[in-house]
């Protein structure tokens, strides 16, 4: 099945709609989501603008490049531990 992508916008519009006292099975209908969908974007975004979301976004990229980064640096020390160990 084809994977639908949404904009930040997009996305607060479907929660603004729902907020304003749109029905939620009604308005994931007309947009093509299931509901748990729209259950994890409003848990996710919800109260944000979506300058907000975008600035979200950015952090969750910049924290799992990060990690990635402490990840091999963690290895790296590891690797010359265990040759400075075997030399002496």
């Amino acid at each position: 099945m084809k994977r639908k992508k949404f904009t930040d916008s997009q996305i607060a519009l479907i929660l603004r709609q729902v907020d304003e006292g749109t029905s939620v099975d009604e308005v994931c209908r007309k947009v093509g989501i299931s509901p748990q969908t729209y259950y994890r974007w409003r848990k996710k975004y919800g109260g944000l603008m979506p300058s907000e979301m975008k600035r979200l976004k950015q952090l969750e990229e910049e924290n799992k490049n990060l990690k990635n980064l402490v990840a091999d640096l963690s290895l790296d020390k590891a690797m010359l531990q265990d040759v400075i160990k075997r030399k002496l």
